[in-house]
């Protein structure tokens, strides 16, 4: 079954500087977001983790492929005003002391990526799943034949899924995803439910009949809670 999506996406997360994180928020508010628009580059949505020690800004671009990507990367990097930009924001310092990227595509099963904004506050959660060796097509089943059913059934809103492009980043073994939430709270309590349906206890136990798929725990799993920036699209 072809994607439903066929755009490159890129997940990216900067952690700021001590006591920079504002500076940095505002840069993407001020100027970056409107120098992406201006390369062709799709801001699909900002992100800050609810818990968030590590000083970190979470956000995800749109490319129509991946050569683009590279495309309009060297393009803004070599735009006078982005330079200015740069120059005048760190003034005083670098705003991040490290930058995470990852390109993904979307699965076969993802809905269409689309930022959309709530009138009401909204929860993202992003989840990211490591497989041991040659499990990955299992696991993709499991989402594509029950779990992602199973997610809306317990009111979970399903933001898209996505496996790395590139192998040192996952290609083999990782399914990224994030889910929509009324908060965290009823994040976790539809969680709650979804794992004790019969339905799902059984479709695990069928998928997991030779062994599990996930790498145990602290590794298997990750989840992070997020709240969406004020300039975010998708809120």
């Amino acid at each position: 079954m072809p994607a439903k999506e066929k755009r490159c996406f890129e997940l990216r997360t900067y952690y700021a500087a001590p006591g920079k994180l504002d500076d940095l928020s505002a840069r993407f508010r001020d100027h970056t977001m409107k120098l992406f628009a201006r390369h062709g580059i799709t801001s699909v949505g900002y992100w800050m983790p609810v818990e968030n020690a590590e000083n970190k800004l979470v956000y995800m671009l749109a490319f129509p492929n991946r050569e683009a990507a590279t495309n309009l990367w060297r393009e803004l990097s070599s735009d006078p005003e982005w330079k200015e930009v740069v120059k005048q924001t760190q003034a005083n310092g670098k705003l991040a002391t490290k930058v995470e990227s990852i390109f993904l595509a979307a699965t076969d099963f993802s809905p269409a990526v689309a930022s959309s904004a709530s009138a009401e506050p909204r929860a993202f959660e992003l989840r990211t799943y490591k497989t041991l060796p040659g499990k990955l097509p299992a696991r993709l089943a499991r989402f594509r034949d029950h779990t992602v059913k199973l997610f809306a059934k317990h009111g979970m809103g399903q933001f898209g899924y996505f496996v790395p492009l590139d192998k040192n980043k996952g290609a083999d073994d990782t399914l990224i995803y994030i889910l929509v939430h009324k908060s965290k709270d009823a994040g976790a309590a539809s969680f709650a439910a979804f794992r004790a349906d019969p339905e799902w206890v059984a479709a695990k136990a069928a998928s997991e009949k030779d062994g599990p798929l996930t790498l145990p725990a602290p590794d298997g799993v990750k989840s992070v809670f997020m709240m969406p920036t004020d300039y975010s699209p998708s809120r």
